[in-house]
């Protein structure tokens, strides 16, 4: 094997030479790495550094895709944000045509309505007007029987001639018409 140099007493280090070691250990310190070294850099240096060259190409694939996909995202959003504003824009019309819709459906129904109730104002003012003639038709005739009658009572006699009754109901009409509004208002003002 290998001699071991063994310092002698007589040969103590002193000052400066307690740091430096003797030239047998720088030697075999020196053999020792070389052993070491040679391998470490001939093998395992290319694989740490081929592996860690795979990793920085990966990492900076990583960070390459992590860009892009923020960009998609961003397109992604703008696009988003753009059909959202335009659904809105649509929502907001449609909310206007229907408003107005709404409105012209109230016009058109309150127009409707309108011509309706005149419709049936005026049906109604006719029917008041048939009534009312109806009305003064029986009543003059009511009238006309009981002045015949009266007529008859007071005369003694039965009123036979048509033509002679229907005079006399004639004249006691325009009296009782002649008499009764001015009659009535003359008495009022007074």
């Amino acid at each position: 094997m290998f001699p071991v140099i063994v310092p002698m007493a007589s040969e103590t280090p002193s000052g400066i030479g307690l740091l430096i070691p003797p030239w047998y250990d720088i030697i075999w310190s020196a053999v020792a790495i070389a052993i070491i070294a040679v391998p470490m850099v001939m093998f395992v240096l290319p694989r740490v550094t081929a592996m860690l060259d795979e990793r920085a190409e990966k990492i900076e694939g990583g960070i390459q895709a992590g860009e892009q996909a923020r960009a998609e995202a961003a397109e992604l959003r703008a696009r988003f944000d753009d059909e959202i504003a335009a659904a809105r824009r649509e929502a907001a019309g449609i909310r206007d045509r229907a408003s107005e819709e709404g409105k012209a459906i109230v016009a058109e129904a309150r127009a409707k309505a309108e011509s309706e109730g005149q419709r049936i104002v005026a049906a109604a003012n006719r029917q008041i007007e048939a009534d009312r003639q109806a009305a003064e038709i029986s009543l003059r005739s009511e009238v006309g029987l009981m002045a015949s009658q009266l007529a008859s009572r007071i005369v003694g006699e039965t009123l036979t001639d048509g033509d002679m009754q229907t005079r006399v109901i004639d004249r006691f009409l325009s009296d009782l018409e002649a008499e009764s509004p001015v009659g009535i208002a003359a008495e009022g003002e007074k």
